[in-house]
């Protein structure tokens, strides 16, 4: 659904520079009114989605009904529906549901990175345009083989620039890596079973989702990628 709605001319320029900063008014706003219709309803206000689609894009809001059903008086300026950068998203739905943002704009930079591998390895007999490894079982991407130039993807956390990598089997991904090592020097692992999904961390202190990124588990005292079997 998320890729049929950003793709090709649904999704123009104009649209893709935005996704600057959000007011917490805006979150704050959307998650009273998810709260409200879940208890009025018994049910979460949101759009469909199937089992392929990753975790951290799954269940996006339905602003639309929550305005037409006068839960939301407005919709929030920095909603995909009016024109902003990004989707609001329910985590948690089956215990505390909670709002969180995910960035179009970083989205569609790695749904268009992904297209050029895939478009790549389809012409080169399923050779992938890998540069050097960054992780195990994991490279980044040789822009000069696709014959492109690098785009600007740039972190919701921290404004920086965020590596783009693919694994093995050409699927694209954001490497938040640094972020999460932030996140962790900031609030420590205390209380965290030893397996955790180290994404969680900045989730938990930001009202934003990485979007298009792997798994990671803390390896040797530093976030490590998981390669997609373990990944959601």
């Amino acid at each position: 659904m998320i890729a049929l709605s950003l793709s090709g001319c649904m999704y123009p320029q104009e649209r893709r520079a935005q996704g600057g900063p959000v007011s917490k008014d805006a979150v704050r706003a959307v998650q009273a009114a998810v709260d409200d219709y879940k208890r009025d309803t018994g049910l979460l206000p949101i759009k469909n989605s199937d089992q392929s689609t990753p975790f951290y894009e799954k269940f996006v809001v339905d602003l639309g009904k929550l305005q037409r059903m006068r839960y939301l008086d407005t919709l929030p300026a920095a909603a995909f529906e009016s024109g902003g950068g990004y989707y609001f998203l329910v985590l948690d739905e089956q215990t505390k549901p909670r709002v969180k943002l995910m960035s179009l704009l970083v989205y569609q930079q790695l749904a268009d990175i992904q297209g050029w591998v895939s478009d790549y390895s389809a012409s080169h007999s399923g050779n992938l345009p890998k540069g050097e490894e960054t992780y195990p079982g994991f490279n980044a991407v040789d822009y000069a083989k696709l014959g492109r130039s690098a785009l600007s993807v740039r972190s919701m956390y921290s404004g920086n620039p965020v590596p783009v990598m693919m694994d093995g089997s050409g699927r694209v991904y954001a490497d938040y890596a640094r972020d999460i090592m932030a996140a962790v020097q900031k609030n420590g692992l205390a209380g965290m079973p030893a397996d955790t999904d180290l994404r969680i961390l900045l989730v938990d202190q930001t009202d934003f989702v990485p979007v298009k990124s792997p798994v990671y588990k803390l390896v040797r005292g530093e976030p490590r990628p998981q390669l997609p079997e373990t990944n959601r």
